[in-house]
């Protein structure tokens, strides 16, 4: 399975704060950090923020902070969030795009099944168990 560049930069971030938890975060600061757009970050935030994964602060002193502790986030609901939307394959998507197989076709089950799989093994894990140490220049 592969996971979107959106939900590999959401994990970083998340990754990042959940390691210095008391710190707020400024999309300026993620977006060098992570040699990423501050507009594409600017998307992932809001995701995360409209999913009570995090809580943003605006203006002088603001940025981002987890709404709740790492160890209370668990890593395939993070995923689920961020890769909401997007399918593994074609046929699995809403509407079931343009399959030509639809109604004869038997892997769509065990594609669901091994998606199901993989993000129940996520689960498993929290944020905390992914937290970046903070470095000693911090």
């Amino acid at each position: 399975m592969r996971l979107t560049s959106f939900t590999d930069y959401g994990l970083r971030m998340l990754m990042r704060m959940a390691g210095a938890p008391s710190h707020s975060f400024s999309t300026a600061e993620l977006s060098e950090e992570f040699g990423l757009s501050r507009n594409h970050l600017a998307k992932i935030m809001q995701r995360l923020a409209r999913a009570g994964l995090i809580t943003t602060r605006r203006g002088g002193g603001g940025g981002a902070l987890l709404a709740r502790p790492a160890d209370e986030i668990r890593l395939g609901a993070v995923v689920r969030v961020l890769e909401d939307g997007q399918s593994l394959v074609e046929c699995l998507s809403e509407g079931g795009g343009a399959c030509t197989l639809d109604g004869r076709c038997r892997l769509k089950t065990r594609l669901r099944a091994a998606e199901a799989t993989f993000l129940a093994d996520l689960d498993r894990s929290t944020l905390a168990d992914i937290a970046l140490v903070p470095s000693a220049a911090e």
